[in-house]
């Protein structure tokens, strides 16, 4: 059996509402979404969230240039104050007690007694001391040139002591000195200031050296003018066995008369 299906429409509404409904689901490009104020019956205000955004994003990157440039700014201060701390002076100077330690050494090897630190002083000496001795020389005359000979030997070993003195009590003024320039060295704030203190450090180091030199120097002289009188005695020593040794005019016959 078959079923006959009637379709009726209901007037020209329907068919209208049909028509439309492909219209309504198709795809439409919106533009963008803006919202309008007003405010009583004033202006409108348009806003637009995607210019919103972008003077966001514009806004967020000049801040970040300027935390930029303050950092930069903030890094060439720090230079400036680094370069100003390593062309710092030292604020310590140890010149001066270097310079009064080399004094009192110099003076010391100045106050040499007989037989100075010249070289002409020393020729002058050895050639009117230590030459060659006369072998017409009187008795008297030996003696006497031997005594100048023992006291310039007796006043070198007088001279190395007092130098030698002299240099120790050097030590203590040396030691607090270096300790101050290490101190001074340790508690730098610059490249200059560290500088300047191992200057300081190396020119006591020197002075001490030339301590050491003083010394070495008195000693040798010590040793040397005892040396001096030692071969200048074993020489007179031989004159005078020559003179007890070479025999005399002997026993000389004469006209003897024992009563007036």
């Amino acid at each position: 059996m078959t079923r006959k299906i009637t379709f009726r429409f209901a007037g020209p509404s329907l068919f209208a509402l049909a028509l439309a409904m492909p219209m309504a689901m198709s795809p439409i490009a919106a533009p963008p979404a803006h919202a309008l104020f007003g405010i009583g019956g004033g202006p409108f205000i348009v806003y637009d969230p995607t210019n919103h955004a972008e003077n966001l994003l514009t806004a967020a990157r000049a801040l970040e240039q300027i935390n930029n440039q303050i950092a930069q700014l903030q890094n060439e201060a720090q230079m400036l104050i680094n370069q100003a701390r390593n062309l710092a002076n030292l604020p310590y100077s140890a010149l001066q007690q270097i310079q009064q330690n080399v004094s009192r050494t110099q003076q010391l090897l100045a106050q040499a007694q007989n037989i100075a630190f010249d070289v002409q002083s020393i020729d002058q000496m050895f050639q009117q001391d230590y030459g060659n001795l006369s072998l017409t020389a009187t008795d008297q005359q030996l003696i006497a040139e031997a005594r100048s000979r023992w006291e310039n030997t007796v006043v070198g070993l007088q001279d190395a002591m007092r130098v030698q003195a002299g240099v120790v009590g050097n030590i203590e003024a040396n030691g607090a000195e270096m300790s101050a320039l290490v101190g001074q060295s340790q508690n730098a704030v610059g490249a200059l200031q560290a500088t300047q203190a191992g200057n300081q450090l190396l020119a006591l180091q020197s002075q001490q050296l030339s301590d050491l030199i003083a010394v070495i120097s008195a000693n040798g002289r010590a040793n040397a003018l005892t040396e001096a009188e030692r071969a200048t005695a074993a020489e007179q020593g031989r004159i005078q066995r020559e003179r007890f040794l070479t025999p005399g005019s002997g026993y000389q016959p004469g006209n003897a008369q024992m009563f007036n």
